[in-house]
């Protein structure tokens, strides 16, 4: 049975009639699609080829709290199970500046209206299809350098990928954090914002899709997008930004090191088709040969 005929089959087993279904490309976890229904509609769904897990549980309880305590806007979660995900269809964004200015305002709202005084969530996540940890930490730094770099240490790839010089380079990245990232308050944070994640409404607004949320600094979600590829266009996002939630000085130079997180994850992943590893050497270079 094909990837496809799965998706229809747990559509159906779920009572939804199904006419066809237009697969979706590019996901590392799901088979997705655009299933349009008998009679009318279209939603879009995705299931697992993989064992059953809680990754479409915490997607759907992500995307609701960015929705609820956030005021992102998400799609509505029309049925979820530990198989299947079936969603509000959403559509392709615009790239013109005026999409860019009202994303900024609506991750602005989310990352200054969630404000609170631990980091983690109250559950663990994913990112991709490895797990995200989440324990709560009061202390940021602590909190990104143990959930978010040195936690991919033990993935086989990098272990691979990177030897033991490089290694313990991070781990004193880690050690310097609080020198390198002025201490910020956590908020509420979308987790995987890059522009793929990025689409629109029917009404041509951007909405947010597949997080992996956290209460982590701000300026986490603002490396995702500012180190992936973007469009021209997207600058603006951070001009309005800065201007809706401001910006502490020196936020560029962290862009990258801040960006560690994900790719780590893409090493971790085997999906470094586009120089992750190198990109991480290049980040980890002053930290090389020092004592401690």
């Amino acid at each position: 049975m094909s990837s496809g005929e799965i998706l229809v089959e747990r559509l159906r087993e779920t009572g939804f009639a199904v006419e066809t279904v237009e697969e979706a490309v590019g996901g590392v976890v799901a088979v997705a699609g655009v299933v349009t229904l008998r009679g009318g509609g279209r939603v879009f769904a995705k299931t697992l080829t993989a064992p059953d897990s809680d990754v479409f549980t915490v997607e759907s309880l992500g995307l609701a709290e960015l929705r609820t305590l956030g005021g992102a806007t998400t799609p509505g979660v029309l049925r979820v199970t530990p198989r299947l995900l079936v969603m509000e269809r959403m559509r392709p964004r615009r790239d013109d500046e005026p999409f860019w200015e009202e994303l900024a305002h609506m991750v602005a709202r989310l990352h200054t209206a969630t404000g609170t005084d631990r980091f983690g969530w109250h559950r663990p996540g994913w990112l991709g299809r490895m797990r995200q940890h989440n324990t709560w930490e009061t202390d940021g730094h602590t909190f990104f350098a143990e959930r978010r770099i040195l936690r991919w240490l033990p993935e086989p790839r990098v272990e691979a990928a990177f030897d033991r010089e490089e290694r313990r380079a991070l781990e004193r990245l880690c050690a310097a954090l609080p020198d390198l990232v002025p201490a910020q308050p956590p908020c509420l944070t979308h987790g995987d914002l890059w522009q793929g994640n990025i689409v629109a409404t029917a009404g041509g607004s951007p909405a947010l899709i597949d997080p992996a949320v956290s209460y982590t600094w701000p300026e986490v979600d603002l490396s995702m997008l500012w180190c992936s590829p973007r469009p021209p266009s997207a600058d603006r996002f951070f001009a309005v930004y800065r201007e809706r939630a401001g910006l502490l000085d020196g936020w560029r130079v962290r862009m990258p090191l801040l960006h560690l997180r994900e790719l780590l994850s893409t090493v971790a992943h085997d999906m470094d088709d586009w120089g992750a590893a190198g990109a991480v050497r290049d980040i980890i270079a002053p930290f090389r040969h020092r004592k401690g």
